[in-house]
C-alpha cells in the first residue's frame, strides 16, 4: 500500500475544534466594545449625517451585534450624542496639553492658532459631524452637560492668556474669550469646511501643501495682529 500524506487541512480543522471546545469562552470587554461602537459611529455619523447613518452597519463596522447600540447608549439618539461627546473631548484634550499658561502670551495664542489650525486639516470628521449637527440646530449638543461644562478648562485657560497678554500690554484690553475662541475656529473652520468650493472659485489648489502652509501663517499672523492694542480702533 502506497504511503499517504496525512491531509493537513483535517488535521489543522479537528485541533482547531478541539482547541476552540477545550478554551473557556471570552468574556466581552464592555469598555472596548463603547470605544469600537463610538470610533465606528463617528466615521459613519461624518459621512453620511445623522439622517443617514444606520445602526446595523455601524454596529458591523465595529465588529459587534446592533443590540449593544440599544445596550449601551439606548438609541441612535445616544450613540449619535457620544459621538459628538468624543470629537470634543479628544480637541478639549489636547487643548489642555498646549499649557499656554507656561508660555509668554503671544506665542501662547500663535500655539492655540496653529494647533487649532492642524486639528482641522488632521481631523475632517470634527468637521462633517459640526457641520451635521448645525444642520439639526444643535438638538444633541444641547441634551450633554458634558459638552458644557468640558468647555469650562479652555475658557479659563484662552482667558488666563488674555489677561496676561493685557497685563504686559502685548495685548488690547476688550476682546473676551469666548469672541476670540470664535473667531479662532472661524477663520479656519470656515477654510477646511468650504476648502472645494473655494478652490474651483479663486482657481487654486487650496488644499494643496504650499497654499495649506500659506494660509496657517495667515491665521496666526492675522489673530496676533487683531490681538494687538495698537490694532484698536
Amino acid at each position: 500500500m502506497p504511503f499517504r500524506l496525512p491531509d493537513v487541512t483535517k488535521t489543522a480543522a479537528s485541533r482547531s475544534s478541539a482547541s476552540r471546545a477545550a478554551a473557556p469562552p471570552q468574556r466581552r470587554d464592555p469598555a472596548a466594545s463603547r470605544d469600537a461602537l463610538v470610533a465606528a459611529a463617528v466615521a459613519q455619523f461624518a459621512r453620511k449625517g445623522f439622517e443617514g447613518a444606520r445602526v446595523d452597519e455601524i454596529a458591523a463596522q465595529a465588529g459587534l451585534n446592533k443590540q449593544l447600540v440599544y445596550h449601551y447608549y439606548g438609541n441612535k439618539q445616544g450613540l449619535y450624542l457620544a459621538a459628538l461627546e468624543s470629537v470634543y473631548a479628544q480637541i478639549r484634550e489636547k487643548e489642555r496639553r498646549l499649557s499656554l499658561g507656561e508660555l509668554e502670551p503671544v506665542a501662547a495664542m500663535a500655539q492655540l492658532v496653529g494647533f487649532s489650525f492642524d486639528y482641522l486639516l488632521e481631523h475632517p470628521e470634527f468637521i462633517a459631524l459640526l457641520a451635521d449637527e448645525n444642520r439639526n440646530e444643535g438638538v444633541h449638543v444641547l441634551e450633554s452637560e458634558k459638552l458644557r461644562k468640558m468647555h469650562t478648562p479652555f475658557l479659563d485657560m484662552l482667558n488666563a492668556t488674555l489677561a496676561k497678554g493685557v497685563g504686559t500690554g502685548v495685548f488690547r484690553d476688550d476682546f473676551d474669550a469666548i469672541n476670540v475662541y470664535i473667531s479662532i475656529a472661524g477663520i479656519s473652520y470656515f477654510f477646511f469646511s468650504n476648502n472645494h468650493t473655494l478652490s474651483a472659485i479663486f482657481g487654486r489648489k487650496l488644499g494643496s501643501r504650499a497654499a495649506l502652509a500659506a494660509r496657517r501663517r495667515h491665521v496666526i499672523a492675522f489673530t496676533l495682529n487683531a490681538l494687538r492694542p495698537d490694532g484698536a480702533g
